[in-house]
């Protein structure tokens, strides 16, 4: 055999071979994981199972290296190899590997090892950057579960997590101390806030909020607040030299107190980069696979270090959905996904298109929508999952009959069997869910809140971590303002900004004027005080020198009196905040189990958590939430609702095509979380902010085709939703008036069984039921009423279910659930 041939089939065989582990994957998914050299584009669209891509592919390099595709034949293999790598592609059925990877013996599976794998790449190689520290600890757990792999070498962390382990190494080199703290929003807008207050600036004619976004897409532009002023004060805009002001102090609060905001941690890390070739270069050689994960969510500091960290090898991989970028509010540009394979020659672009959460006509809707974008790379999602049910649009007659619709669907749904959890409400905006909340209420539905208070957000948590974070780091002016009075120590308003002011003119910080302040004569009467807040401080961090973290804990919580002055008022409110600064613990003790590490690493790590990280999805709740929020999830039912003109789309983004289309690919988003059942609510009328306007249905809804959606309204007739005669939308349709028309004569389908909510009979009234009686509830089961009160017109009944608690609900939304048992 020449050698010509015999590399031919060799390098065949090999590909073949490795193929073989991953034929659980459909053809895109495996051509995606074996390719290994260069620059790649994934566009993975909705549901194409883009993490089972990602964690295979990590899978192929950890095994194999380039084997895959690599052209590489060592001077060493033999005939003898060749027909062993063949022997194996024959012997091995693809179903038989999908059913088990582990089936080969011990060295038989060494030796395929030995022949298929080309430059093996150590897990310490290979970054994997994603946007959620829940998504990086997912693909954490998954990578574990590699066989006979270190996968916990990998770096897989958000791009904050990454840039702060980089910082922590070598931030020196740019004049800051490695004992850094990291602000959060909650921290930032409270040191603007203060920083508006000293510059005179009253929040009605500037906010915080303005000022902290102009200040984030500065940096991102990498803007100085220098160079920000002085182009202010060219342009004699009055407006941003006051932001310009603001940006300064806000740079020089930050490095005096030795604290980075979340922008800071990639910008620094950026300019360390280029302003240090030797630390890049270290990063460069050490990481030789760069993987990206929601590549369209990235902004400029983002891609910039992205391609610095892949500049060594040139292996990048992003994974990401032009069709599902919309997060440009917060700074992300499209145009990074877009642009990739200009910006990264000899790009190879796969497309993931199959999708495995939703049914087909789900699917074609969402396609019929998405196809109006012009600024995108084109792809069709398809699947096959069955065609399922059209997506329904309701029109109902205003915002209240919009919620109970919504109520009444959720609940035939839950006494079908289905759980609360698999239905999710998603709005445009955080408004919209005011009505609903009622609705539910009213009717005894358990929902939560997606993006609701969570736990690192509530102020006795706050309290406790500024603690923590003043015992590290005493420089940090934020969290010390944060509780120097809190427990309540006689260190009042004025005496704070007498010190803030003496530490401006030491120019140094807060904690360090306390040492000054008896020299001070505004401040001599309060001296003691403020000494004794700093001995405490001083003493609980020579105490966390050698303490573990759970007891300097402990010995926080007894030196600050924080729950004794919880106590003192024997409140719902503070017993509740009394658990959850005890539960706190639980989560350092967690912490010290699972990672070790000190207190610098625990405080960075509460400090990079967002809500998606605080899912509680294990709870049987309704989920409700914006459209944004709900990204990366899926759900059985979805109702998104108030799909009308000036409200999604949002009336500030019509008349810009560009915006124009990201409220489109928003739609698309809120489309494709659904798996089974998908409803959009369109009110006639609707009150918002406390005024009522008259509504017609979006846009969007007109994008779809007529054989992939049904429409509905009220029957005024019958009082329930189902077809009738009506009038069609105000704006004008590009399909026949029957769209929205009703029954009788037309030829619109019938609504089927479970889209009609229960509608009994006889549905109880106040003068059929008394304290003691059994109900049987359509989707709570039986229960004992336990409580009836008059509230107004109504009747507020506390029912005990059987298997499911106590609800409180108002007698005329749910009689039409309930009979008598």
């Amino acid at each position: 055999m020449d050698r010509i041939s015999f590399e031919q089939r060799y390098i065949a065989a090999r590909r073949a071979v490795i193929e073989g582990d991953f034929m659980h994957l459909n053809g895109q998914q495996r051509e995606a994981v074996m390719t290994t050299r260069g620059p790649l584009l994934l566009l993975a669209g909705a549901g194409s199972g883009k993490t089972t891509v990602l964690i295979n592919r990590i899978a192929n390099l950890l095994r194999y290296g380039s084997g895959s595709d690599s052209e590489y034949v060592p001077e060493y293999a033999t005939e003898s190899d060749l027909f062993f790598l063949e022997e194996q592609v024959k012997q091995f059925s693809d179903k038989a590997r999908q059913k088990d990877d582990n089936m080969r013996i011990p060295d038989t599976e060494f030796r395929i090892r030995d022949l298929c794998t080309v430059e093996p790449v150590e897990p310490w190689r290979i970054i994997a950057i994603t946007f959620t520290n829940k998504a990086a600890g997912e693909m954490k757990a998954r990578l574990g579960r590699i066989p006979g792999q270190a996968a916990d070498d990998i770096w897989a962390s958000t791009f904050h997590s990454a840039c702060a382990k980089i910082l922590r190494r070598d931030i020196e080199r740019l004049g800051y101390d490695r004992s850094f703290a990291i602000y959060d929003a909650s921290d930032t807008a409270s040191l603007m806030r203060r920083i508006l207050k000293d510059l005179n600036i009253e929040e009605r004619s500037l906010t915080h909020k303005t000022v902290l976004n102009n200040i984030s897409r500065a940096k991102d532009a990498i803007i100085s607040a220098g160079e920000f002023l002085s182009s202010a004060e060219k342009t004699g805009d009055v407006r941003r030299k006051m932001i310009g002001r603001a940006y300064l102090e806000y740079e020089n609060r930050l490095k005096t107190s030795n604290s980075l905001d979340f922008d800071d941690l990639i910008l620094l890390t950026v300019r360390l980069f280029q302003e240090h070739p030797d630390i890049l270069e270290h990063y460069q050689k050490r990481f030789k696979y760069v993987l990206v994960d929601e590549y369209q969510d990235t902004n400029n500091l983002q891609y910039l270090l992205a391609s610095a960290l892949a500049g060594g090898y040139g292996n990048i991989c992003v994974v990401g959905d032009d069709d599902q970028s919309i997060y440009k509010f917060r700074g992300a540009t499209i145009e990074n996904i877009l642009s990739f394979e200009k910006r990264f020659s000899d790009t190879r672009v796969i497309r993931l298109e199959q999708n495995y959460r939703s049914t087909g006509l789900i699917l074609n809707a969402a396609n019929d929508v998405i196809r109006n974008n012009k600024g995108r790379k084109g792809k069709k999602l398809w699947t096959e999952n069955n065609a399922g049910n059209k997506p329904e649009l309701y029109i109902t007659a205003d915002e209240r009959e919009e919620a109970q619709f919504v109520a009444d669907r959720i609940i035939a749904s839950a006494s079908e069997g289905r759980n609360w959890r698999e239905h999710a409400v998603l709005y445009r905006m955080n408004a919209q869910s005011n009505q609903l909340e009622t609705a539910f209420k009213r009717n005894g539905i358990p929902y939560r809140i997606y993006g609701g208070t969570g736990f690192y957000d509530r102020a006795e948590i706050k309290d406790m971590l500024a603690y923590l974070c003043i015992i590290h780091n005493p420089g940090d002016d934020v969290r010390l303002l944060r509780v120097i009075n809190n427990p309540p120590r006689g260190i009042g308003g004025a005496t704070v900004d007498r010190l803030t002011a003496l530490a401006s003119t030491l120019g140094c910080p807060i904690f360090d004027a306390i040492m000054e302040s008896q020299n001070n004569a505004g401040l001599v009467s309060a001296a003691g005080r403020l000494h004794h807040f700093a001995d405490m401080i001083d003493g609980l961090r020579e105490y966390s020198k050698t303490a573990p973290l759970d007891e300097l804990y402990d010995e926080l919580i007894r030196q600050t009196g924080y729950i004794r002055m919880l106590e003192e008022k024997d409140t719902d409110e503070n017993i509740a905040r009394i658990e959850n600064v005890r539960e706190l613990k639980t989560n350092i003790i967690s912490f010290m189990n699972e990672n070790g590490g000190s207190l610098f690493d625990f405080l960075s790590e509460t400090s990079l958590f967002t809500d998606l990280d605080r899912d509680d999805s294990g709870t049987d709740r309704v989920m409700m939430m914006t459209i944004h929020s709900a990204k990366g999830l899926e759900f059985d039912t979805v109702f998104a609702v108030g799909v009308e003109e000036g409200i999604f789309p949002s009336s500030r983004t019509i008349g810009d095509p560009g915006e124009m289309e990201e409220e489109r690919r928003l739609c698309y988003v809120a489309m494709t979380r659904a798996m089974r059942k998908l409803y959009f609510t369109s009110a006639k009328r609707r009150m918002l902010f406390g005024k009522t306007s008259a509504a017609q249905p979006s846009r969007f809804i007109y994008e779809i085709a007529e054989d992939n959606i049904t429409i509905r309204r009220p029957d005024d007739r019958s009082g329930g939703f189902g077809l009738s005669f009506a009038e069609s939308p105000q704006r004008p349709s590009p399909y026949s008036k029957s769209r929205f028309l009703g029954s009788g004569s037309h030829s619109s389908p019938a609504p089927s069984p479970e889209s009609r909510p229960p509608d009994p009979a006889s549905p109880l009234r106040s003068s059929e039921i008394k304290k003691g009686d059994t109900v049987e509830h359509k989707a709570f089961g039986r229960g004992v009423i336990t409580t009836l009160s008059p509230v107004g017109g109504d009747v507020l009944m506390e029912i005990a279910f059987d298997g499911v608690g106590t609800k409180r609900m108002l007698l005329n939304s749910a009689a039409r659930y309930m009979t008598k048992a």
